[in-house]
């Protein structure tokens, strides 16, 4: 099998105006995502800390803060960027050990996955690392790429990086993320260029090494069979997969609307986080949910132009794995309220309500818009250029 690069090597000289449909689909998204947290978590939220408001003010503070994000990696010279990736990756590294620091680290169901900020309530550093692992990739294969000497170029300083990344995530006892970021981290080897041969010795001792973490905690294995047995434990781990297919399935065509009180949402537990999909689909029905995935594809769409037209292959592999973070973390969590996966813990994008999910999607997305007042004036094609590994 033949081994391409992403993207041609050009000067970035020319620069031309953001993508405004990409910039569309972002407010969109992030505006029918406080829609629905708004729609779906009264009640919850009435009940437990007593003000119906609860989760959409803090989901509107924390998408202040990505904001401002946004416009720092959308204004910043990706150069700029760069030189600070070492400073990014240390300090998201700390950020990873403090949430085993007691007094700091904040422990729920056995994992330790957030640490306390002062007036911010938790922050979940893996979706820093998700971010910088992309970020810490393409500047890899980028550096490898300018190598002359084709002999000189290496695959494994860049599958160490992704695999320590991955086991920072695994250390916090967040499976689903460890193996959510290594596909994206497999699929950004073979957007590069790298060749198919690294991957024998890597799955050889990976597959193993994944069946045993799952193995060794009982809650995965339980998980993994009820997913087997849907018609089953309906009353204990199914409860939260079977009561949001009863909301889907009572959005029907046109769904049920917000003032409704949407009943079977209010049955679901904790609906505002990774279940919110069934609140979405109950309130506006298939229609809405039709046009939330027409949305989601463009905003892709657009995403992965940008990624084909940018000038340089660092801002082009970065792009591409932003891009493939959120399109197919948005997929896993609708297919997985749907049934059709197993439950992972994965949040929707730009809907599940959590301040560090929703600041980091929208940083991803201002880096977007930078690298598209960067591209080319015609589209490169996913094959052009040199090979990167040979």
């Amino acid at each position: 099998m033949d081994n391409y690069s992403f993207i041609a090597d050009r000067p970035v000289e020319s620069y031309r105006k953001s993508d405004t449909v990409f910039i569309i689909t972002v407010i969109l998204l992030w505006g029918l995502g406080i829609f629905t947290l708004y729609a779906v978590s009264g009640d919850y939220a009435v009940r437990v800390f007593g003000n119906s408001l609860y989760f959409v003010k803090r989901q509107l503070l924390s998408s202040a803060a990505g904001l401002a994000g946004l416009l720092l990696f959308a204004f910043m010279p990706i150069k700029s960027i760069r030189k600070l990736l070492f400073i990014l990756t240390t300090g998201t590294v700390l950020l990873c050990l403090l949430t085993f620091v007691p007094g700091i680290g904040v422990e729920r169901n056995g994992a330790r996955r957030w640490i306390r900020i002062p007036f911010f309530s938790t922050f979940q550093p893996s979706e820093a690392v998700k971010v910088v692992t992309v970020l810490f990739l393409a500047n890899l294969f980028d550096k490898q790429a300018r190598i002359q000497n084709p002999e000189e170029r290496s695959v494994l300083p860049s599958v160490l990086g992704l695999i320590f990344f991955v086991l920072i995530i695994f250390g916090q006892k967040d499976f689903s993320t460890g193996f959510f970021l290594l596909i994206v981290g497999i699929l950004l080897f073979f957007i590069a260029g790298a060749k198919l041969s690294w991957l024998v010795p890597f799955t050889v001792l990976g597959v193993p090494a994944a069946l045993l973490m799952v193995l060794l905690e009982p809650y995965r294995v339980n998980r993994f069979i009820a997913f087997l047995k849907p018609d089953e434990f309906l009353q204990g781990l199914n409860y939260q997969s079977f009561a949001a297919k009863r909301a889907i399935s009572l959005g029907g065509f046109w769904g049920q609307g917000v003032g409704s009180g949407l009943t079977r949402v209010n049955s679901i537990p904790e609906v505002q986080a990774d279940y919110i999909f069934a609140g979405w689909a109950e309130s506006m029905g298939f229609i809405g949910v039709l046009v939330y995935m027409i949305i989601l594809c463009v905003f892709a769409w657009r995403a992965y132009r940008i990624a084909v037209r940018c000038p340089d292959r660092f801002s082009a592999i970065t792009v591409f794995g932003f891009t493939t973070l959120m399109f197919l973390q948005s997929l896993i969590n609708c297919a997985v309220v749907c049934g059709v996966l197993p439950a992972t813990g994965i949040p929707l994008v730009f809907f599940s309500s959590g301040g560090t999910s929703i600041m980091f999607a929208l940083i991803m997305c201002g880096f977007i818009i930078n690298a598209s007042r960067s591209g080319s004036e015609r589209e490169t094609n996913f094959l052009d250029g040199e090979l990167v590994y040979e």
